[in-house]
């Protein structure tokens, strides 16, 4: 079971704001399929435009999402956050000095005693960097406990921005889902999000911040594979070894018709390979002129890595 918890709050009634429910819904429609359309994650959505979300509602949603069993649980949150000399919070709308919301160290705490394997979140709100900041060892336990990743929109001292009627950090966050992130067969994780965003977000803008402490990378969504699964396993069958070359001449390319079936189909698959970074050409521009030249092809350090998966068959 995979679900997740998606809050947006612009209904403050002191400082309102525009995108929150948006980007809320946005997130949604993302996560509840993969790209084939299959299904992914269950969503609910807890919006400031169909219910007050007071602290009492918005604790309530969270312990629900944690306390149960499941394979992921995923928090987003968009709207205001605060910190002051208690911690970070979580703003809600019946918000009062000192008691501003949802205080961050409290979620910590639901996550590091909930039994879902894997735990995800993302915050969208000023000052989110607080979540899960501590000192790093706690009566000899890990402040976050292991399969747990935290993606936040901003640094502990650093406001985050609306742009166009939404989050900068959702806004990325939902390209990132949509395949940005995604590795050569499609899996997005939150390492390969945080990654993408931080090359997006320049040095003088809002700094995303990502704490982890996983043994493995949980995809959260799934797009459309580089290449299929069935060509990387192919690879060992091509190069006997990672460093191998792999000698071409003009029967590979149908176009010199020589008419040599395997051989250009073979080439076709070498064409998947060179489109997904796998594969380099040695002494030629491309594959039609190293199959004319009679050139060799070699793995690049990408297609390397994926011959050992193939060859150890994690593929």
């Amino acid at each position: 079971m995979r679900k997740a918890l998606l809050v947006g709050i612009n209904d403050y009634p002191d400082s309102p704001l525009s995108g929150c429910i948006n980007d809320a819904r946005k997130m949604a429609d993302i996560l509840k399929r993969n790209e084939d359309g299959s299904p992914n994650v269950h969503c609910r959505l807890l919006l400031s435009d169909k219910e007050p979300v007071t602290r009492t509602r918005l604790k309530s949603e969270i312990q629900e999402l944690f306390m149960h069993d499941a394979d992921l649980a995923l928090l987003y949150f968009s709207g205001h956050g605060t910190v002051n000399n208690l911690g970070g919070y979580l703003v809600t709308q019946d918000a009062e000095a000192y008691d501003e919301g949802i205080s961050m160290d409290s979620i910590l705490k639901m996550i590091n005693t909930s039994p879902a394997r894997e735990i995800v979140v993302l915050l969208d709100c000023c000052y989110s960097g607080a979540f899960g900041q501590a000192p790093p060892v706690h009566n000899d336990k890990a402040v976050i406990k292991e399969g747990v990743s935290i993606l936040t929109s901003s640094r502990s001292t650093q406001a985050s921005y609306e742009e166009d009627e939404g989050g900068i950090f959702t806004s990325l966050i939902y390209h990132a889902l949509e395949g940005g992130a995604a590795d050569v067969l499609g899996n997005i994780t939150a390492a390969s999000m945080f990654a993408y965003i931080d090359q997006a977000l320049g040095p003088w803008d809002q700094r995303p911040l990502f704490k982890s402490h996983v043994s493995k990378l949980t995809p959260i969504r799934k797009s459309a594979p580089d290449i299929p699964a069935e060509y990387l396993r192919m690879l060992p069958q091509f190069f006997n070894s990672p460093n191998e070359e792999y000698q071409l001449d003009p029967s590979y390319e149908k176009y010199f018709g020589m008419n040599n079936k395997e051989n250009e189909k073979i080439f076709s698959i070498f064409q998947s390979y060179r489109n997904a970074r796998l594969l380099k050409t040695l002494g030629a521009s491309h594959l039609f002129s190293a199959a004319r030249d009679g050139k060799s092809c070699c793995l690049t350090a990408l297609g390397r890595y994926y011959w050992k998966l193939a060859s150890e068959g994690l593929i």
